[in-house]
């Protein structure tokens, strides 16, 4: 019995030490688990970087979308007054035209009749202006009756609104009324560019038939590009005229441009319940396009904060990370990952909540994605 008794208690005391150096060992995984080893060579070769967390700004931003535009001056439909045939378009979408330039030429029989009719009454003209003077001449020395005196004055100025109404109907037809009373008639009629641009939009071809109602070509005149931003009611009472803007077009680049705040709207459209603001753009030198999608933030405000480079944190399990330099030896960088609350954020930056412990401390802002996130990056964790 009594080496029984020394038998359990060996095995008690054995138990109780394996218990003990389990849990000395669970709580050493614990400690190292927040470490992490990083070769010279691989800090090196995969182009890491060091900082510390500094003083930065960040802004109370709105978010918005809105388009490239430009003034309604800008914009030009090129249509005709008269309709007809294309005979002549040599431009294509993209090219650009200077005011007074050719555009279309169309061709129909009814400018050859509009001109013939001018003609006509022009020659009549004359005849009838001699003689609504003769006949104002018999009535006032009371030679002829008012009844003659008052058809001549109305055949006369009848005749003369028919002309000056043909007349500006063929200068609208860019035809040279002079020429036409000169004899020249033409059947073909030229349109111009009213202003300079580039052809954005084509919507005839040779031998088409336009009517007055048809957009033949549209010009934009694009040196003059700005945004037209649609803003919530409930955000409009912060947006002011003079209010920097950051905007990205999202389909075609991830660059940032900027702009500020123009002309604020003063009505709201009544489905959406948002106000127009138009912003002038800085980047003119840019390869904007009239209809672009885009997405742009207002700043409101600004405040100062201690921060790091987006890069710097790692997300995990909904936690945010950074690794902060714990011991630099010879041939490798050893890293503590820490837990940190964020704050304020703009494009490139983040605010540290908790970042008295971590002032003047060296932290990895360049590389801790592919160690916390990328086990195959080369940097390993105990």
């Amino acid at each position: 019995m009594k080496n029984i008794y020394i038998l359990l208690f060996s095995l008690v005391f054995l138990a109780c030490g394996n218990k003990e150096n389990n849990s000395d060992s669970i709580e050493q995984k614990t400690t190292k688990s927040n470490i992490v080893t990083v070769t010279k060579a691989q800090f090196d070769s995969e182009k890491m970087a060091l900082d510390s967390i500094k003083t930065l700004q960040f802004n109370n931003t709105i978010q918005v979308t809105g388009m490239i535009d430009v003034p309604p001056k800008n914009k030009s439909s090129i249509t005709t007054f008269v309709g007809g045939y294309i005979s002549h378009t040599p431009l294509l979408v993209g090219d650009e035209v200077k005011k007074g330039q050719l555009l279309v030429s169309l061709k129909n029989p009814e400018y050859v009749e509009i001109q013939q009719g001018y003609l006509e009454i022009a020659e009549q003209l004359n005849y009838l202006k001699a003689e609504y003077d003769r006949q104002k001449t018999l009535y006032d020395e009371n030679i002829t009756s008012e009844k003659n005196y008052l058809k001549a004055q109305s055949t006369y100025k009848s005749s003369l609104a028919t002309y000056n109404g043909l007349r500006k109907k063929l200068q609208m037809m860019n035809i040279n009324p002079k020429t036409v009373e000169q004899g020249q008639i033409t059947s073909t009629i030229n349109l111009y560019a009213p202003i300079n641009g580039h052809v954005t939009k084509v919507n005839v071809s040779n031998g088409a038939y336009v009517s007055p109602n048809d957009v033949i070509l549209e010009i934009v005149d694009i040196d003059h590009i700005h945004l037209e931003l649609s803003v919530f009611e409930k955000d409009i009472m912060h947006i002011k005229k003079g209010q920097d803007i950051q905007f990205k077009i999202p389909e075609a680049s991830n660059d940032t441009y900027k702009a500020d705040i123009h002309l604020v709207g003063t009505t709201i459209d009544e489905t959406t319940r948002r106000v127009k603001v138009h912003g002038h753009v800085d980047n003119d030198e840019q390869n904007f396009i009239v209809g672009m999608f885009v997405e742009a933030n207002i700043i409101t405000g600004s405040n100062s904060g201690m921060g790091l480079p987006k890069e710097a944190l790692t997300s995990v399990d909904d936690n945010n990370y950074i690794l902060v330099l714990d011991e630099k030896l010879d041939n490798e960088y050893r890293f503590k990952k820490i837990a940190v609350d964020i704050g304020q954020q703009n494009e490139n930056s983040v605010e540290i909540l908790n970042s008295e412990a971590l002032k003047n401390k060296p932290i990895l802002v360049k590389g801790i994605g592919m160690l916390l996130n990328d086990n195959e990056g080369g940097g390993h964790s105990h």
